[in-house]
């Protein structure tokens, strides 16, 4: 059993999703069978929560252990983990948190898969936040798109407006009011029947900017709900994008340089998993 208490006013899954990956993985279950309790009471639907209310959970021993992420490596300065998909990183951090002192350095989409940074002293907070700021991160990313990239390898440049009210954004070849530029570099990796593999690095990083890029340039990811190909998803039962944040490596400088020898690399790769929708 998982006792938590809510931080503010938001429904019962908002809460789960943000705060315990095994309970949002088994949310369908712990709804049925009233695994959830709200303030000592069982609930089996989604239900309003205070700041305060206390939720608890009741999971098998299985269920607890699911893994939402794993350590990949960690010192007394940093920490690095291996996201799966389907988890927020809001969750991740949730989790960390509950074990020890520990600090939100940037996060990925829910079902995006791959790499992720998190600092473990406050110096290094400041050290992450600003590299990430300056752009001295390298983060490359592997994802399998529907259709063929016109030529094996470019830097694209484009602008980005957010598109708040439907929680997605636009791109547009030309500058308009609202939408700030992005550059996004891509390299073919290999291809297989309609889909082409491709390794692609921001340099800049703005909302869904991979995915919306992509799927501007033709070259939508499979399995992408929301700029994607829906007809290839259905076809294929993916619903959750082939998208992987594949390599991490900085350039950093002081206390923090040794890190710049290291580059880390996910076990997840970007390839076909069907998912039942």
């Amino acid at each position: 059993m998982l006792r938590l208490i809510s931080d503010k006013n938001q429904t019962l899954k908002e809460f789960t999703e943000n705060h315990y990956a095994q309970g949002a993985f088994f949310w369908t279950y712990l709804l049925r069978n009233k695994e959830i309790k709200v303030n000592g009471k069982r609930v089996g639907s989604d239900v309003r929560l205070g700041i305060g209310d206390e939720v608890c959970y009741f999971l098998t021993k299985k269920q607890e252990e699911k893994p939402a992420f794993y350590t990949v490596y960690e010192d007394g300065n940093i920490l690095i983990v291996d996201k799966e998909s389907g988890v927020n990183s809001e969750a991740v951090f949730a989790a960390l948190e509950r074990e020890r002192e520990c600090y939100f350095i940037h996060r990925l989409d829910r079902n995006t898969q791959g790499l992720m940074a998190f600092a473990l002293n406050q110096k290094t907070e400041t050290a992450l936040l600003k590299a990430f700021q300056e752009r001295k991160v390298e983060k490359k990313y592997h994802a399998l798109c529907v259709g063929d990239f016109t030529v094996e390898e470019a830097t694209l440049t484009a602008y980005l407006q957010k598109d708040a009210d439907r929680a997605l954004v636009r791109v547009y070849d030309a500058p308009k009011k609202g939408a700030e530029q992005i550059v996004t570099q891509y390299r073919v990796l290999d291809k297989s029947g309609e889909f082409t593999r491709a390794e692609v690095i921001l340099h800049t990083g703005k909302t869904h900017q991979i995915r919306a890029h992509l799927a501007h340039i033709g070259c939508p990811i499979l399995g992408d709900m929301k700029y994607g190909n829906a007809a290839v998803n259905k076809a294929y039962k993916v619903a959750r994008q082939c998208l992987v944040a594949k390599s991490l490596r900085f350039e950093l400088s002081g206390e923090w340089a040794y890190l710049n020898e290291k580059q880390w690399q996910s076990r997840f790769e970007a390839v076909l998993e069907r998912t039942e929708q």
